[in-house]
């Protein structure tokens, strides 16, 4: 059972505090200076349950309810980076989770641009409008349904972010990323990688490294 916090006792100053340690911790990782910018803007804290704020900006994954995760700050980062992600651009993501991935992006692509997530799982959507909505995100739209066949009546999106991992690259997602776009998504069941997807006159495949997420479930995702 959790235990209850009083959110009137807690120390403000102190998760800001926390947050710009954690920032620093980042700057190891090679993280783009713009993505650090726009993570030292985004309450973490706010995107979890209360009884975890004092946990929110330690560098690993935490439980957001219905056996799924928060990721950690440096893979947030790590994908964001890869992304390249620049203002006024459209991104889709999936798997709208807390809402935070979404929201770190939306600093990023700015006033101008927007995110649509879309979450499997309705009450993880629910939360993760209201945590947007805490958090004063205003460039964010979540969506719930199968992520894997993406959202095409907003489509072509410049950046793709998957945040689950999938058998392989799904066939609609790679149809609905722009000419010159970039998606990237963890691939694999037991052992996996992130990948980096490029979308130019050939379709380039890199792999940046192993990665551990919840599985991708729809119909091109595990179930």
């Amino acid at each position: 059972m959790h235990r209850n916090v009083d959110v009137a006792m807690i120390d403000e100053e102190k998760l800001a505090e926390k947050r710009r340690k954690l920032i620093g911790e980042l700057r190891w990782h090679d993280i783009k200076p713009a993505v650090l910018v726009a993570m030292e803007k985004v309450p973490r804290h706010l995107f979890l349950p209360e009884y975890l704020w004092d946990q929110a900006y330690a560098d690993y994954p935490l439980p957001i309810g219905l056996d799924q995760t928060i990721s950690a700050p440096h893979m947030v980062a790590i994908m964001c980076s890869h992304l390249g992600l620049k203002e006024e651009m459209r991104v889709l993501e999936i798997g709208a989770g807390s809402g935070y991935h979404a929201a770190v992006m939306a600093e990023l692509v700015g006033k101008k641009g927007h995110i649509y997530t879309i979450e499997r799982l309705e009450a993880l959507a629910e939360s993760a409008k209201e945590n947007l909505l805490r958090a004063k995100v205003e460039n964010v739209t979540v969506v719930v349904g199968d992520g894997t066949l993406g959202l095409p009546e907003y489509a072509p999106y410049d950046r793709i972010c998957v945040t689950a991992s999938a058998p392989d690259v799904p066939p609609p997602l790679l149809e609905q990323l722009k000419k010159g776009g970039k998606m990237v998504l963890p691939i694999g069941r037991y052992h996996q990688d992130l990948y980096l997807v490029e979308k130019n006159e050939k379709i380039r495949k890199t792999c940046k490294g192993g990665v551990r997420f919840v599985l991708l479930i729809g119909k091109y995702g595990f179930e």
